[in-house]
This record gives structure tokens, sequence and C-alpha cells, in this order.
């Protein structure tokens, strides 16, 4: 097992090429132990070179509403009223405090999406 640091994008295909070479190691093995570490090294590489940015708190909501077939009408259950869910998806109207824990709760969408702020029409 020979583990170095991901320095540049050569160090990164390498590493992934090994990765997929050893993918099905079995735990507690030295190759094991070695995809283990190499997950990490490359994990923590993509974080530094390739961020992803949180998703717009609106487009969370109504993705994670897609995904889980939800209707506004659904989702008036979760904020109040029904024209108040159009107006938020509409970006019409901010999110309230309140709202962001309801939605948090019933859709599972992590409050660190929901509280960011965005523009309303």
């Amino acid at each position: 097992m020979k583990i170095k640091p991901i320095h540049n994008e050569n160090d990164y295909q390498q590493a992934l090429d090994r990765l997929a070479l050893i993918f099905d190691a079995q735990r507690g093995t030295a190759t094991g132990d070695e995809l283990e570490i190499l997950s990490i090294l490359i994990d923590n590489y993509e974080k530094d070179h390739f961020p992803i940015d949180m998703p717009d708190p609106i487009e969370a909501i109504k993705f994670r509403m897609e995904q889980l077939g939800m209707q506004q009408k659904d989702l008036a259950e979760v904020v109040g009223f029904k024209s108040r869910v159009s107006e938020i998806l509409n970006k019409k109207r901010k999110l309230t405090l309140e709202m962001i824990r309801n939605i948090s709760a019933a859709l599972e969408i992590p409050t660190e999406v929901l509280v960011q702020n965005y523009e309303v029409a």
C-alpha cells in the first residue's frame, strides 16, 4: 500500500484509477484499509477543488416536492394557506422562521438550505 497526498489533477486521476481497482476490497484487510484512506483523500480533494454550492431554497422545496409527489395544496398544510404557498414558490414572499422549521421537518430539507438569502420578485 503506497498512499500519498493528492496535490494536483494527475494525483487525483491516479487515486480514482486505484480506487476503481480496489473498490470491492473487504474491510479489515490491507486493501480495505487502503480503500478507506484513499476514499477520504479523494473526498477532501473534491471538496476543495469541486465545491458544490447549496441550492436555492425555493428550488430545493420544489425539487423535494416533486420527489415526494407533493402538490401545492399538500405544502399548504405545512405552511398555512394555499395562496401563501403560491407566493413562496413564485418568490413573492420570503420564508418565515416558522415556515422554515415546518418545511424542514415535513420535507426533510436541511435548515441550512432554507435559511439562505434569496431575491423576491
